[in-house]
């Protein structure tokens, strides 16, 4: 098969591409998403292929990566997170008749790590491990060089294995997950209790903002830390234990390869990688008898969505 589309459907935008075989981009379009529900949505979704097909009529299939649980047939959009009014919605069904092309639906961060195992950071081999580190936490698993889906289709949903059985609140509904101790949100909360407990100690972070510790946003951490500033390293040392143990966890599970770290926290670079691959070393179930495997930086940045699913779209 040759040109695909690959549409990457977020709670803020949506990002559509043409892809070829070997991952490469040809042409690009994205817009916001419609914060009128589902239909509005749907409706931007075909108006992002047709206007990549006037560019390339000759694409041959198309694949919707969306975030939330997808049935195992990769046709119906049973619960989106993040995106009001889609319950057992037959999205691939609608789109198959409004375009007269195959369509396939996929998990967001599946899609993304199908990319980054295919043609980024884990290109080369078989046993991938994706964890998505943005707002939550998202994953997808490669085994045996096929993509995980499990049973229903809603397999690597690992940023909702609980850490702490009685931690934090979850937006799941359930306490305690993981994504509550390394992401983007759990890194401002870090960030603003170390500030409030040390203004001095945070005077640059502090500054970034409006002064006060609730005025600290994401963007502000990793540049401070960058800096210097000892409550923004701090905080992502703090996020990157949790995220070795985390990963810790899943290889005494699933005994992959690599990790592949994606998502906007991921572009801190070390001053999360390198708190992980060492509490990954320090926890690690019979570490001292079996191979580490590697914790690498995700390379495709916010393309991996949309080339991943461009190539699912040919599977």
């Amino acid at each position: 098969m040759g040109l695909t589309i690959g549409v990457d459907l977020g709670g803020t935008k949506v990002a559509a591409a043409v892809v070829d075989e070997e991952g490469r981009i040809h042409a690009r379009t994205r817009q916001s998403t419609p914060a009128t529900g589902a239909d509005a949505t749907i409706g931007a979704i075909l108006g992002a292929v047709r206007e990549l097909r006037e560019q390339h009529p000759d694409v041959e299939a198309v694949c919707v990566a969306a975030p939330g649980f997808i049935d195992e047939q990769r046709a119906t959009v049973l619960f989106l997170t993040n995106l009001g009014g889609w319950r057992h919605r037959p999205l691939k069904h609608e789109l198959e008749q409004a375009l007269g092309l195959p369509v396939v639906i996929e998990n967001d961060a599946n899609a993304a790590a199908w990319g980054e195992a295919h043609f980024g950071a884990g290109r080369g081999e078989t046993e991938v491990v994706c964890v998505t580190v943005g707002t939550g936490i998202g994953g997808g698993i490669i085994l045996g060089g096929q993509l995980f889906r499990g049973r229903f289709g809603v397999a690597a949903e690992v940023g909702h294995y609980r850490v702490e059985p009685n931690g934090r609140p979850c937006g799941c509904g359930n306490r305690g997950c993981w994504e509550q101790y390394t992401s983007g949100n759990a890194l401002v909360r870090e960030a603003r209790w170390r500030a409030a407990e040390d203004r001095p100690g945070a005077a640059l972070l502090l500054s970034y903002g409006d002064g006060s510790p609730e005025g600290v946003e994401g963007l502000h951490v990793t540049d401070a830390a960058r800096k210097g500033d000892p409550v923004a390293i701090a905080s992502f040392e703090s996020v990157g234990r949790w995220l070795g143990q985390g990963l810790a966890d899943l290889a005494a599970i699933l005994d992959p390869a690599c990790f592949v770290i994606g998502g906007g926290v991921s572009e801190a670079g070390d001053l999360l990688l390198e708190p992980a691959r060492r509490t990954y070393a320090e926890v690690l179930t019979g570490r001292a008898y079996r191979p580490l495997a590697q914790i690498r930086q995700a390379t495709l940045g916010n393309d991996a969505g949309v080339v991943g699913a461009a190539d699912l779209a040919r599977v």
